[in-house]
């Protein structure tokens, strides 16, 4: 493969954000997809990637950054899966007790499953091994331990936010950052 065919693979795995007919965000899908939807007539591109083209034999294209669907799409509210990744992710791997990003995090009951915690997004927080192991399977009061942040379980527009990393500037007003 050629370094041009590389680059263009490359461009083509770009993140491209989703957006439904009403501008709500769906999902991010690779700008390959984009493309598709784009050639199809199934959406239109309200945002690019400043100045990158993608070429075929006779044409030159933006590189989507964001597209809106042309039809409504009766999606079903999204919930985000409940795992440890996505655990990690939620809490921007960052310890809940003591604030810390160093070293491998964990994932800690709040309320220990001896003492009656379930497997939920309220009573699992990203804890670092140092943490985890003082509080051990104790209560955070028997620990003299306390949360930093209470822990919830997140939408998909959040997750799309943190699941992402850097978020093109391009998406913030569609993600309701700005």
């Amino acid at each position: 493969m050629s370094d041009d065919e590389t680059a263009a693979m490359t461009l083509l795995n770009q993140n491209v954000l989703v957006l439904n007919q009403n501008y709500e965000p769906l999902s991010v899908c690779s700008a390959r997809r984009a493309f598709l939807l784009l050639f199809l007539g199934k959406a239109e591109m309200i945002e690019t990637y400043d100045g990158i083209k993608i070429r075929s034999v006779s044409e030159r294209y933006s590189l989507p950054s964001v597209v809106r669907l042309d039809r409504f799409v009766r999606a079903p509210r999204k919930s985000v899966v409940l795992t440890r990744k996505n655990i990690l992710i939620r809490d921007n791997y960052t310890c809940c007790y003591c604030g810390s990003r160093k070293g491998p995090m964990t994932v800690d009951h709040v309320i220990p499953k001896n003492q009656g915690g379930e497997d939920t997004w309220e009573n699992l927080v990203c804890a670092c091994d140092r943490c985890n192991n003082k509080k051990g399977g104790q209560t955070l009061t028997r620990a003299g331990m306390e949360l930093m942040r209470k822990p919830t379980r997140p939408n998909h527009i959040t997750y799309i936010q943190r699941y992402i990393g850097h978020v093109d500037d391009r998406w913030k007003r569609y993600l309701f950052m700005e």
